[in-house]
């Protein structure tokens, strides 16, 4: 399902069940997988690859040099940057730092997300939160600069010590 509102560019490689809503735009080199939802005014930049079951909630920008792999939750107003030292009247097209946010990771609404780290499989960013390095897997990242201040399950769930409260895995 394509809105059609939607803009893709020629050369975009998008699966036949892909969601994408009103006012998406995605551009040509950009591979979307099969199961993704890109919710309304999101931007998915050349290069950018969208992993199988991810989810990208309403106003998040994926700049070139962005990579989700599989089943990611991008929640609304997600900031992603490509370069560190922007100017204006510079190009540093050249210098895109490369983000890569592994399987099943979260990233909470309005988190930003400095160019050139690793977000870890199955971690948890928090709303607002301003991540500015690697994000171990598992780990769950609040504030600003991002802490580590716990560890998640594969469920979603704060781990309880050892073990999840909710599915029991550890």
């Amino acid at each position: 399902m394509i809105h059609e509102s939607a803009i893709i560019d020629l050369g975009a490689e998008i699966h036949p069940d892909a969601k994408i809503w009103h006012f998406v735009h995605v551009c040509a080199g950009a591979k979307v997988a099969e199961r993704v939802v890109l919710g309304q005014n999101v931007y998915v930049g050349p290069g950018v690859e969208i992993g199988a079951g991810t989810r990208v909630q309403n106003n998040v920008s994926v700049y070139e040099g962005v990579c989700l792999e599989d089943e990611v939750f991008v929640g609304p107003s997600v900031v992603f940057t490509n370069v560190k030292f922007p100017r204006a009247h510079v190009s540093r097209r050249h210098q895109f730092g490369k983000t890569v946010v592994r399987r099943g990771a979260t990233i909470g609404a309005n988190a930003t997300i400095v160019c050139g780290v690793e977000i870890g499989e199955f971690s948890m960013v928090g709303a607002g939160a301003v991540v500015t390095k690697d994000v171990p897997p598992y780990a769950l990242v609040i504030g600003v600069p991002a802490q580590v201040v716990g560890r998640m399950c594969e469920c979603g769930v704060p781990l309880d010590g050892e073990h999840c409260p909710e599915c029991a895995k550890s």
